[in-house]
């Protein structure tokens, strides 16, 4: 799968040092990207909009 049109971006609530964030790509039609801000060259993981939103309500409800 080709990521090369993603347009990455970090969490706000990320902080500027070089910490453990991830990056999201919500620009590319029917599909979500994750990949690891230190390693942008890695892999990612691909979601389909329903499986994203899932996954965030299921992340949010967490203590």
């Amino acid at each position: 799968m080709e990521l090369n049109q993603a347009r990455w971006r970090k969490s706000t609530r990320s902080s500027g040092n070089g910490g453990n964030c991830v990056e999201v790509a919500g620009n590319l039609p029917g599909l979500i990207a994750v990949r690891d801000s230190k390693d942008p060259a890695g892999p990612a993981l691909t979601f389909t909009p329903t499986a994203w939103r899932s996954f965030l309500a299921r992340v949010a409800d967490r203590p």
